[in-house]
C-alpha cells in the first residue's frame, strides 16, 4: 500500500491517521478482503483529514474523510461531519454536483473519530484551474456560483440553527447561541472575547430585528471557490462539483459565508449577483449584516488561532471593532 500523509508537527490541529486505520475503514466499508492500493492525503482543507483512496477492484478512487478527535473540537464546531451528513437530504436541489455518501460511521469502533467515505468528484479544484482562464471569462464562473447559492437558499428548513441541531424556534435564539459558543471557545483558547460578547449583548437587546426573519432557509455555511470543482478541459469555467457542506444551518440567507465572500471585493465576483439576485439593503437588513459579520469574524479568529496565525488573530480585533462601532 502506498501511503502518503501530509507531514505536520505534533502541535498541529490536524493529525493524520495511520495506514492501518485506512485499511481498517476500507475493510469495514468494502468487505474483509478489500485491499487498499494507495491512500494520498489531500492538504487543501483545514479541519478534517481527507484522503484519496484507491481500492483494488474499484474503477474509481474514493474520498475518505476523518473528523478531528472529539476532544480537539471547538464547542462551536462540534460534530461538523454529522451535520454535513444530516444536510444531504436538504441539498437535493444540487445533488448532481454533490459527492455521493458511500458510508459514514460515528461508532468510533474502528478509530476514535467520525469518518465518511464519499465518491470522488470529477474536475479540478477551482483555485487550481480558474487562473488558467483569462479574467474576462471569470464572471461566468461567479454567475454559476450565484445560481448554486440561490438554489441552496430556496430550501426551507424545519427550525433555525445547525441542520443536525440544536434546533431553535427563532432566528435570534440561533444567532445568540452561536455567538455564545464562539465566545466560549475564544475564552477556552485564552483569547479575549469581550468584543464579541459586546456585539452579542447588542444583538440580544435588539433581537426583534433579528426575528424579522421568520422563515428558516438552508445556508451552505462555507461554500466558496475552495469548495468548488471545475471541468478540467472546458474552454471556459464550468462548475462540475461542490463539496464540504459541514457547516450548513437554517437561517437568513444573508448570514451565509457565501454572501460575505461575494460582497468582499468589487471585481469579477460582482457577476454573482446577476444570477443570485439583489440583496435586501433596508436599514434593518444592513444592521443584521453587521451581526452576521461579527459571527464570521469570531469564527475566523478561532481558525487563525488554530493555524498559529498570530497576526491574523490581532487583525480580527480591529475588524470586530468596526462592527461594534456600526451596531452601537
Amino acid at each position: 500500500m502506498e501511503f502518503l500523509p501530509v507531514e505536520r508537527s505534533s502541535e498541529a490541529f490536524q493529525q493524520s491517521v495511520t495506514a492501518d486505520d485506512v485499511r481498517a475503514v476500507c475493510r469495514r466499508v468494502f468487505g474483509p478482503d478489500a485491499r487498499v492500493v494507495s491512500a494520498v492525503e489531500l492538504g487543501a482543507g483545514m479541519y478534517n483529514n481527507t484522503y484519496r483512496v484507491r481500492v483494488d477492484g474499484r474503477e474509481r478512487p474514493v474520498i475518505l474523510r476523518f473528523a478531528p478527535e472529539p476532544g480537539r473540537q471547538f464547542r462551536s464546531e462540534r460534530e461538523l461531519m454529522r451535520n454535513e451528513y444530516a444536510s444531504v437530504p436538504y441539498l437535493a436541489v444540487i445533488s448532481p454536483l454533490m459527492p455521493r455518501v458511500i458510508a459514514a460511521d460515528w461508532s468510533h469502533e474502528v478509530i476514535g473519530r467520525d469518518w465518511m467515505v464519499q465518491s470522488l468528484l470529477d474536475g479540478v479544484p477551482a483555485p487550481d484551474r480558474l487562473g488558467d482562464y483569462p479574467r474576462t471569462l471569470w464572471p461566468s464562473f461567479f454567475q454559476q456560483m450565484g445560481a448554486i447559492a440561490r438554489q441552496v437558499h430556496t430550501v426551507r428548513g424545519p427550525h433555525f440553527g445547525p441542520v443536525a441541531g440544536p434546533a431553535y424556534s427563532t432566528w435570534s435564539e440561533a444567532v445568540l447561541a452561536c455567538l455564545e459558543d464562539i465566545a466560549a471557545d475564544l475564552d477556552g483558547a485564552g483569547l479575549d472575547s469581550a468584543d464579541l460578547r459586546k456585539v452579542a449583548a447588542v444583538a440580544a437587546q435588539e433581537r426583534a430585528v433579528l426575528d424579522e426573519i421568520t422563515e428558516p432557509r438552508l445556508l451552505s455555511g462555507d461554500y466558496w471557490t475552495v469548495n468548488t470543482m471545475l471541468h478540467a478541459t472546458a474552454p471556459e469555467p464550468v462548475i462540475t462539483g461542490v463539496m464540504d457542506f459541514d457547516r450548513t444551518l437554517f437561517g437568513a440567507p444573508e448570514a451565509d459565508w457565501t454572501i460575505r465572500m461575494a460582497l468582499a471585493k468589487q471585481d469579477e465576483r460582482t457577476a454573482f449577483w446577476e444570477s443570485y439576485g439583489p440583496l435586501d439593503r433596508s436599514p434593518a437588513a444592513v444592521w443584521r449584516s453587521w451581526i452576521y459579520e461579527a459571527r464570521h469574524l469570531g469564527a475566523i479568529r478561532l481558525e487563525r488561532h488554530r493555524l498559529g496565525n498570530a497576526d491574523g488573530v490581532k487583525e480580527s480585533y480591529v475588524s470586530l471593532g468596526k462592527v461594534l462601532d456600526a451596531v452601537t
